[in-house]
C-alpha cells in the first residue's frame, strides 16, 4: 500500500488559483476516466469559488456539474472545501442552512468535506462537522496555518485536539497561501502527529517557491496526504505539480505508487484546454516571495490585479502589498482566506485609493469588528474599531447562535422561479445573483461569458485593446506594457506604462474616437464620451459623491429630494465581492441619483450628487 496519498487539484484550485475559476464542466468531462483510474486519494472537485464562478460567470448550474462529475468518476472520493458556518457565501448562515447545504452536497456526490473556518474559530465548523458525520462521509478538519505574534505551533496542536474531539476522520493543515518552510512544516506535522491520531493532510500552494521542499520534510515528519495539482495548472500561485511529488518520492519509503505516465496523459490533456481560457491568465501566477511578507493567497492575487487594473492603478500594486499586512494586525492578525483575504484586502485597496486609512469602511470589516465572523484570534485596534462601528456592542457568543432558521424564509422568497431545495441553496448562497441566474435557467436563456479566440483578438472588428505591444519610432523599437489608467470618462487621461522596463506615467488626450461598425473594418468618428459609456457626469463639487474602485451597485438608499448628514449611507457597492457603503460627503439635499441597482459603475463618475447646506 502507498505510504503517501495525493489528492489531485486540478478540478478546482488550480483553476481557481491560475484562470479565475473559469474551467468549464464540458472541459472536464472528457478526461474524468482518466483521473478516475489513477488511484488518487480524493479529487477536488467543488467548493471554494467553484460554485460562485458557475452561476456568475459561466451560466452553469453548480449541482448539476457536481451531479455529471459523480457520474464521471464513479471509483474515487470526490472532496470540496467548505468555509464552515460561511458554506460557500461570505456571511454566516443559520444552522438550518448549513445542514440542509451539507446533506444536499453529500447527496448529489461529495464524498469527503474540508472544512474550516478562517478565523481558526472551531465553534464555527462544529455544526458543518456534525452535519457530514450524520450524512456517513468523511469530516476533514482543517486549521488555517498563518505566522503571525499570536500564532504558535502550540495553538494549533491544541486546535487539532479540538478537531479530533469533534469526530473528524482527518486533519488538514491548510496552507493557503505558501507560507509554510520546510523545516517549520517538520516541526509542526511532528507536533502534531504526537499529540493526534489522526492521519495529517497538507495542502500549500506554490507561491513562495517552497512547497515541494515543505511537502519533503511533511512527509518525513508524518504527514500521510499531499494536496498537488496536475502540472498543466500547477506550480505558481497554485500547487505542487503532482507529477514532480509523484517522481520526488518513487522509490523511497514515502512512494505514492501512482503511475506517472498516465499523470502526463492528463497533463496533455489540460495543457490544450488551458490555452482556451488565456484570457483569464494573470501576471501574478509566477513564484512570489512577497507572500512571505503579505499573505496574500494564491487566489487572491490575480483579483488585487484585476480591480486595480480597472480602478486606473494597477501601479499602486506595491502601496496595496504594503498596506494588507498592516490591515490585517489592525484586525487582530486573521488568517488570510476567504472570506478574510478579501475582507483585509479590498480594505487595503480602499486605504490606498481614498488616500485615507478607514476613511471608507466596508460593510464586512465593520461586520468583522463587531464579531459577526468569530473571534479574532488577536487584539484588536480599538481605535479602528471606534472609527468603523462607534460604540456598537460586539458579539462575543458563537455568531450563529444568534441566528434564526432561515430555510422556511428562502424558500418563500425565491419559491417563483426556485424548482428544487438545491436552487434554495443557491438563492441562499448568492441572492441577487443566483435569481438572475435562476429566471434565465427556467427561461432557457442562460448566456456564459465568451471565450475569446487569440486570433478574432486580431482580426474581430469588435473593439479591444492591447496592453502589451512594441512602438517603432525613427528606427527605435520600443517595448510598452500598459499597467493602468485614470481619470475614466475625461478626454484628457493619464496612462501608466512600461516603457522597455522602466515605469513612466503619460497624458493622452482623446480628440475623437473611430466607432467600429462591421465587417468591413472601417468606422466613422465621434465625439469622446464617458468611458463608462453611460454618460454620467464627472465630478464638479463637494457635493458629488463617488466610488474609489469599479463595482456594482447592489443598493441605492437615497432619492431627489432626501435630506441626509455627511457621513450618512447613500449607496452600496460590491467590489471583489465585498460590499462597501458610500457615505455622503456633505449634509445637504440629495438633487441628483444617477445609478440604479444592478449598475456597473467606475471611478470618477457622479452616482449621487448633494447640494449643501447653506
Amino acid at each position: 500500500m502507498a505510504k503517501t496519498l495525493i489528492s489531485e487539484l486540478v478540478l478546482r484550485d488550480g483553476h481557481q488559483s491560475l484562470i479565475a475559476t473559469r474551467m468549464r464542466t464540458d472541459d472536464m468531462l472528457p478526461i474524468c476516466h482518466k483521473l478516475d483510474s489513477i488511484g488518487f486519494w480524493s479529487l477536488e472537485a467543488w467548493g471554494g469559488a467553484t460554485f460562485d464562478s458557475c452561476v456568475r460567470f459561466l451560466k452553469e448550474d453548480p449541482w448539476e456539474r457536481l451531479k455529471k462529475l459523480r457520474k464521471a468518476l464513479p471509483n474515487t472520493r470526490i472532496q470540496m472545501l467548505l468555509r464552515g458556518q460561511n458554506l460557500l457565501g461570505y456571511r454566516h448562515y443559520s444552522d438550518d442552512v448549513v445542514r440542509a447545504f451539507v446533506q444536499k452536497s453529500a447527496d448529489n456526490g461529495i464524498d469527503v468535506f474540508r472544512v474550516f473556518d478562517a478565523m481558526n474559530d472551531l465553534r464555527n465548523i462544529k455544526v458543518s462537522v456534525e452535519a457530514v458525520k450524520k450524512s456517513g462521509k468523511h469530516a476533514e478538519g482543517c486549521i488555517s496555518y498563518t505566522t503571525s505574534p499570536v500564532h504558535d505551533i502550540p495553538q494549533f496542536v491544541a486546535q487539532a485536539r479540538e478537531l479530533e474531539a469533534m469526530g473528524c476522520d482527518t486533519i488538514c493543515i491548510k496552507d493557503m497561501a505558501g507560507l509554510l518552510t520546510p523545516y517549520s512544516a517538520f516541526e509542526l506535522v511532528k507536533a502534531m502527529r504526537a499529540a493526534v491520531g489522526l492521519p495529517i493532510h497538507l495542502h500549500s500552494h506554490a507561491t513562495s517557491g517552497l512547497s515541494a521542499m515543505t511537502f519533503l520534510k511533511a512527509v518525513e515528519a508524518g504527514a500521510t496526504i499531499l494536496d498537488t495539482c496536475n502540472s498543466s495548472f500547477g506550480e505558481g500561485a497554485s500547487h505542487s505539480s503532482t507529477e514532480s511529488i509523484v517522481a520526488a518520492l518513487r522509490g523511497t519509503p514515502y512512494d505514492t505508487e501512482l503511475d506517472l505516465a498516465a499523470i502526463q496523459e492528463v497533463t496533455a490533456y489540460f495543457y490544450e484546454v488551458r490555452q482556451k481560457y488565456w484570457q483569464y491568465e494573470s501576471a501574478f501566477t509566477g513564484v512570489d516571495t512577497r507572500v512571505l511578507v503579505n499573505q496574500v493567497p494564491g487566489g487572491m492575487i490575480s483579483n488585487l490585479s484585476s480591480q486595480l487594473k480597472e480602478s486606473g492603478a494597477l501601479n499602486r500594486m506595491n502601496e496595496v502589498l504594503a498596506e494588507i499586512p498592516r490591515v490585517r494586525e489592525d484586525l487582530g492578525y486573521p488568517p488570510l482566506v476567504t472570506p478574510t483575504s478579501q475582507i483585509v484586502g479590498t480594505q487595503a485597496v480602499m486605504n490606498v485609493l481614498t488616500g485615507a486609512r478607514y476613511k471608507s469602511v466596508t460593510n464586512e470589516v465593520k461586520n468583522y469588528l463587531l464579531g459577526h465572523y468569530g473571534k479574532a484570534p488577536g487584539k484588536v485596534n480599538e481605535q479602528v474599531r471606534k472609527m468603523a462601528v462607534g460604540d456598537a456592542e460586539v458579539v462575543t457568543c458563537r455568531p450563529a447562535d444568534l441566528l434564526e432558521p432561515e430555510m422556511n424564509k428562502l424558500a418563500i422568497q425565491c419559491e417563483t422561479f426556485a424548482k428544487s431545495e438545491e436552487d434554495v441553496l443557491t438563492f441562499a448562497m448568492f441572492p441577487e445573483i443566483a435569481k438572475t441566474f435562476l429566471q434565465e435557467r427556467n427561461a432557457n436563456t442562460l448566456q456564459p461569458e465568451p471565450l475569446l479566440s487569440k486570433d478574432a483578438v486580431t482580426t474581430s472588428t469588435e473593439r479591444y485593446a492591447p496592453n502589451e505591444f512594441k512602438v517603432t519610432l525613427h528606427g527605435e523599437t520600443y517595448h510598452i506594457n500598459l499597467t493602468g489608467s485614470g481619470h475614466h470618462g475625461e478626454a484628457k487621461r493619464p496612462f501608466y506604462v512600461s516603457i522597455d522596463g522602466i515605469s513612466e506615467e503619460v497624458m493622452v488626450e482623446t480628440l475623437n474616437e473611430i466607432e467600429v461598425t462591421g465587417g468591413s473594418g472601417t468606422g466613422r468618428k465621434k465625439p469622446a464620451a464617458s468611458a463608462s459609456g453611460v454618460g454620467r457626469p464627472q465630478p464638479s463639487h463637494e457635493g458629488c459623491v463617488v466610488t474609489a474602485m469599479p463595482g456594482t451597485i447592489v443598493d441605492v438608499k437615497v432619492e431627489v429630494g432626501d435630506e441626509v448628514e455627511a457621513g450618512d449611507g447613500v449607496l452600496v457597492i460590491e467590489a471583489m465581492k465585498m460590499e462597501n457603503e458610500i457615505q455622503a460627503p456633505i449634509s445637504g439635499v440629495v438633487i441628483g441619483v444617477h445609478v440604479k441597482k444592478g449598475d456597473s459603475v467606475a471611478p470618477d463618475e457622479t452616482l449621487v450628487e448633494i447640494q449643501g447646506t447653506e
